[in-house]
């Protein structure tokens, strides 16, 4: 593909040259073609096939006491389910596999693996003599030490039960009923309404965020399970989002609200208190307006787990604090409210030039009622650290943490010791973005105690009472070793330390972490880079940039250990250097470096990809920085159309998959946060056109793939269809794949997998690929 490198035709030279060419010669200008054998190979370093390659891999602690935790591990025979006695320091099967399993196939007459048994997960009994598990729908008891197995109950559900909320003390479940909020006795199955007036649009404790949508509550219960903490949803005028499904005969229409970016109108919340009272439920309304619907730390006011965000109570559920935000992230105020008699005293407030962020994933801001005090996150001084505030004034006491390095999240307060614990990541020398566990004091000394000093990313896993964690470290290229530590550190019991043998035999090769500059020459920056495990260093290879901008996350992803990340390595193996690169705009380090394109989405990083991509080929001579494709889904998708269209002197071929390219026309928590309210021009231009992919179609030169689901209610394919309309006006050349029916996440789907391999085989690598290739095993399942 002519680019960058001029060819001079030197005609009267050329005329001399014989034609009589040898055999070798001749070959060596036939097109390359690709086999099913080569689409096969590389296939093998998809995780459908190398997750069971990696033994020891998964300790993922599920408690069940203060001092007992069991994991699921893989082994070579299969999974066996583990138990850890922390007092005692012992590791050893939670129960006998080879009975339980002859229990299960006598009761239900299939033959079972004791060591693939059909469940992953269960639940121990208060007296720890039996366990709970599901098997087709069907609910199990199993007593270990008499070896019976007896059907507890049918577990089919009307789908009303995935959606409940289960009280703390495990009696009581929420769930919404015609738009207001229910509760069930667990025990008696006794329903109560204890919300009235709930409407369409305008509906308690309603879980949408536009882009996401669920029938679950997003409530928070109290400690004492006597309250509910949650809000009645106001979607009233709110403009709507349309999908229709294709099929034969009248198509079904999906309408919900949905939010976007300059809307008049948009989610509001008023928060409210449901007591459950012995003479019946009553609501409290807080005394205050309503808040937008916004949180410090995600485009939704629910946590993964369904939980209200930015909410919590004190120990004794008699005082409820929480943090509203304003419609552009740039205003936060702490408040505190009498669920008695909703009186709302606000505690403090923080604002910000940019976007105000709590943390990293989870909340980090926590009222310590019982001693009046505040612990409050903020990037104020470009790094993320923690403050102690005197809940009663609202003023500062001290600074808890300081330093060039970010708190990232708080594990666990222990209020006796006056110590918190948290993860943190950039104080320790090497990769910033290694994650550590620490603990330091409330009182302003500023002493930080490293738990865990293998230089690695850990995961931790707290005990209830937080005296011992399980702590799991890897890095991208070392498999992960697991062991039980103490609540200083010091470690008491190895639980697993990976083998990659296997993996190691049937031929992968670890990515190669590297750093370059950004596009300022002096910042570093960080990623992987993944070449073909026979590379041949005399010859040059294509350079493919796998992306996802951020601004919540970045391209690499965890640091942990993975024996494959997406399709990288896989398409590698085809013949590519392919690289994942997090550039300036991606979190986890300075607030300076997070906010780097803020009011400038289109930027998405691209400059330093392509700083990053021209080191590397100065570094590695195999790289043919004049072949550079390029590929992601949702924002990788508009990032990666974006980068064909904004340099189309760099990038030759691009796939994108799922992309909000124009985020006027995406949800508007998103737009707002990361590009700011939406701002209108005289002459009609807008603050967004800077980001708008569809207004660079005329630039098209190289390759492009696009591809979207006509159900995706995440990024509505209208985003992809405003491209197309301008890149048809631009009478420009591209391919379009639209999947049927399909939602956000279809780019595992192996049709859209295997035409992104085509794609850039024939016109990055100048290959012809094998014909309507079939994968051995779905991508998309694992």
């Amino acid at each position: 593909m002519p680019k960058k490198t001029p060819v001079i035709l030197c005609l009267g030279f050329c005329l001399l040259l014989s034609v009589d060419w040898t055999r070798a010669e001749t070959q060596s200008l036939e097109k390359r073609v690709l086999t099913p054998d080569d689409y096969a190979h590389a296939e093998r370093f998809l995780r459908q096939h190398t997750s069971s390659l990696v033994l020891g891999d998964s300790v993922r602690p599920k408690w069940i006491a203060e001092n007992l935790f069991w994991y699921r591990n893989r082994i070579p025979e299969g999974y066996e389910f583990i138990m850890v006695d922390t007092n005692k320091k012992t590791r050893e099967r939670a129960f006998d596999h080879a009975k339980l399993v002859t229990a299960i196939s006598e009761t239900t007459d299939v033959i079972y693996d004791p060591f693939n048994l059909p469940f992953e997960r269960l639940e121990f009994s208060e007296d720890l003599k039996s366990i709970f598990f599901t098997v087709e729908s069907h609910r199990y008891a199993y007593h270990i030490q008499k070896n019976i197995l007896a059907l507890e109950e049918d577990t089919k559900d009307t789908g009303e039960d995935r959606n409940m909320m289960v009280s703390h003390d495990g009696k009581k479940a929420a769930f919404i009923r015609d738009f207001n909020l229910w509760v069930r006795d667990l025990t008696t199955k006794e329903e109560i309404q204890v919300t009235t007036g709930g409407v369409e649009d305008f509906g308690y404790a309603t879980n949408n965020a536009g882009w996401s949508k669920s029938e679950r509550p997003v409530i928070l219960w109290s400690p004492d399970s006597r309250k509910i903490a949650t809000f009645q949803h106001d979607g009233r005028g709110v403009g709507e989002m349309y999908l229709a499904t294709t099929e034969v005969g009248h198509l079904k229409l999906e309408a919900w609200k949905y939010p976007l970016p300059g809307d008049e109108k948009i989610f509001m919340v008023q928060r409210v208190v449901v007591h459950l009272d012995k003479n019946g439920p009553r609501v409290v309304r807080l005394d205050m307006p309503p808040d937008p619907h916004r949180s410090t730390i995600t485009d939704h006011i629910a946590l993964r787990s369904g939980e209200l965000a930015d909410a919590e109570w004190s120990l004794d559920s008699s005082q409820l604090a929480f943090v509203s935000v304003s419609r552009d992230h740039k205003h936060v105020v702490l408040r505190t409210a009498n669920p008695e008699t909703g009186a709302v005293r606000t505690i403090m407030e923080e604002k910000v030039d940019t976007f105000f962020e709590s943390g990293f994933n989870v909340v980090n801001w926590h009222v310590l009622f019982d001693s009046d005090e505040v612990i409050w996150f903020s990037q104020r001084d470009n790094w993320g650290h923690l403050y102690l505030y005197d809940l009663k004034t609202g003023r500062l006491k001290n600074r808890i943490t300081g330093g060039d390095w970010n708190v990232l999240q708080i594990l666990k307060i222990d209020r006796k010791k006056r110590r918190i614990y948290f993860m943190g990541c950039g104080r320790e020398e090497g990769d910033p973005y290694f994650q550590y566990f620490y603990r330091v004091g409330m009182d302003g000394t500023g002493k930080v105690e490293i738990l865990t000093p293998e230089k690695a990313n850990h995961n931790i896993s707290l005990s209830p009472s937080g005296e011992t964690f399980a702590d799991s470290y890897s890095t991208p290229v070392e498999p992960p070793v697991s062991l039980l530590r103490s609540a200083e550190g010091r470690k008491l019991l190895a639980l697993e330390k990976a083998d990659i043998s296997q993996l190691l035999e049937m031929g992968w090769k670890p990515p190669v972490p590297f750093s370059v500059k950004a596009r300022d020459g002096k910042t570093d920056l960080y990623g992987l880079l993944f070449k073909p495990a026979s590379l041949d260093p005399s010859q040059k290879y294509p350079i493919i940039n796998y992306i996802y901008p951020g601004p919540q996350t970045g391209s690499v992803g965890s640091r942990s250990f993975s024996a494959s990340r997406g399709d990288c390595q896989a398409l590698a193996e085809l013949g590519f250097i392919v690289v994942s690169l997090d550039a300036m705009g991606t979190p986890m380090r300075s607030k300076f470096f997070h906010e780097a394109y803020y009011g400038n989405m289109g930027d998405n990083g691209l400059p330093d990809q392509i700083t990053g991509m021209k080191q590397l080929a100065e570094r590695y001579p195999w790289i043919d920085i004049d072949r550079v494709g390029i590929y992601g889904h949702s924002g990788g998708g508009f990032a990666s159309t974006d980068a064909i269209l904004r340099y189309p002197e760099f990038f030759d071929v691009a796939v994108s998959g799922a992309g909000n390219h124009d985020n006027r026309c995406y949800e508007d928590d998103w737009g707002e946060k990361w590009q700011g309210l939406l701002e209108r021009n005289p002459d009609g231009t807008t603050n967004y056109d800077n980001q708008a992919n569809q207004l660079l179609a005329k630039n098209l030169k190289g390759k492009l793939l696009l591809a979207h689901g006509t159900m995706d209610s995440n990024v509505p394919f209208y985003n992809t269809l405003l491209v197309v309309n301008e890149l048809i006006a631009a009478n420009k050349d591209f391919d379009l794949i639209l999947f049927p029916n399909r939602g956000h996440g279809f780019g595992r789907e192996a049709y859209m997998m295997r035409r992104r391999w085509d794609y850039f085989v024939k016109h990055l690598l100048g290959a012809d690929p094998p014909k309507e290739y079939t994968f051995r095993r779905d991508p998309a399942r694992r």
